[in-house]
């Protein structure tokens, strides 16, 4: 169950292409006007009849060709075309056939039962009502002018883009090793000189990589402090980030080794500069109309599962939760859930029938209010 559930995709290509695998349906069958409620919802017009035709035996279970279609709907445009020809579409067939193996041999070991995989079959799930949930929801070029423009006018601080530099180092692991790197740098007159110093005093892996001279210990791009990130640069630490906004212009190496709060040492130089920018509404425009077209679908989501919640109150006992703990290896290994026995977890009041919704004091209610 579990891996036709993931495989779910593949069985609608194969739906649609089966037209053109099997004896007795043709392209132009799938074209008729007349469409079950499956193909309606998969935007595919095929008849009930044609979506009843057995397409294939797998022990006592079938493959019909309405699950072929709906394999193939739920591709996208770029995957459908990979079927187009006969063997192709008998390849899908195949792997349909042996997803459906594969997934009853699964589910005769009880694979199914398994608390990951029943996680994972949520998972999907959760996404088929959500895909659900978005219906109705605009396209970008839907959006009006007016509302587009209208955000620009209410966020034009955000459409600035700060001045950005790009930044190259030699990380060192101690301050005399790191100060014997520093007179170094300062000798370079050249992007290729650096490199060298760089791959000849660098602890950084990425120092030995086969990059160009000119760009060895390059470590990206970083906005000022106190600047947001436009796509934040883990690899640059706080203080080498500082650092690099006092450097006065490109190529020059900073004047000072720098400790970051990891112990590293750090010598850098500036590699690259771009003047902060204002961007105009033509310039911010699609941009504007994406992240609209997100909040909408957010917004969608959001009162769908309010929805549900009022339906469904949630009950989360925070006392259970709390005797859970994730705990390092003794080796620093990888983490593994622990269940606290020390913690006892309250015991839930009886006088109450569960119908008159008796909780814990430690357990609160999330509905929508």
């Amino acid at each position: 169950m579990f891996v036709a559930l993931r495989n779910v995709g593949a069985w609608a290509a194969i739906a649609l292409v089966a037209s053109g695998a099997v004896a007795g349906c043709n392209d132009k069958a799938l074209q008729s006007s007349a469409s079950t409620d499956a193909g309606k919802r998969l935007g595919t017009a095929i008849t009930q009849e044609q979506a009843g035709k057995v397409l294939a035996k797998v022990g006592d279970r079938t493959i019909t060709l309405g699950d072929f279609v709906a394999a193939i709907e739920h591709m996208d445009q770029f995957d459908r075309l990979r079927y187009q020809s006969p063997e192709r579409r008998r390849e899908l067939l195949a792997e349909m056939i042996n997803v459906q193996l594969l997934a009853d041999e699964a589910e005769a070991k009880g694979y199914d039962k398994d608390p990951h995989v029943q996680q994972e079959v949520r998972a999907i799930l959760r996404d088929a009502m959500l895909a659900e949930a978005h219906k109705g929801a605009p396209s970008a070029n839907e959006i009006s002018e007016a509302e587009v423009r209208a955000y620009y006018d209410r966020n034009r601080a955000s459409f600035r883009d700060p001045e950005r530099r790009r930044v190259s180092v030699i990380v060192l692991r101690d301050a005399d090793s790191a100060s014997v790197a520093l007179e170094a740098a300062r000798r370079t007159t050249s992007a290729a000189q650096w490199g060298e110093v760089v791959r000849a005093k660098s602890i950084d892996p990425g120092a030995q990589a086969n990059v160009p001279i000119d760009l060895v210990g390059d470590f990206g791009i970083v906005s000022a402090p106190g600047e947001a990130q436009a796509e934040p640069n883990a690899k640059v630490p706080s203080e080498v980030r500082a650092a690099l906004f006092l450097v006065a212009k490109i190529g020059d190496v900073y004047d000072k080794v720098v400790r970051a709060s990891d112990g590293r040492f750090f010598v850098l130089r500036m590699t690259q500069r771009t003047e902060p920018h204002d961007r105009s509404y033509a310039e911010a425009e699609r941009s504007i109309r994406t992240r609209l077209v997100q909040e909408k679908i957010r917004e969608q989501e959001e009162a769908f599962v309010a929805r549900l919640k009022a339906d469904y109150p949630v009950k989360i006992d925070d006392a259970v939760l709390a005797t859970v703990r994730v705990d390092l290896a003794a080796d620093g290994g990888s983490a593994s859930p622990v269940v606290d026995a020390s913690v006892a977890p309250p015991q839930l009041p009886t006088s109450q029938p569960a119908s008159q919704g008796a909780s814990s004091p430690q357990e609160h209610a999330v509905h929508d209010r």
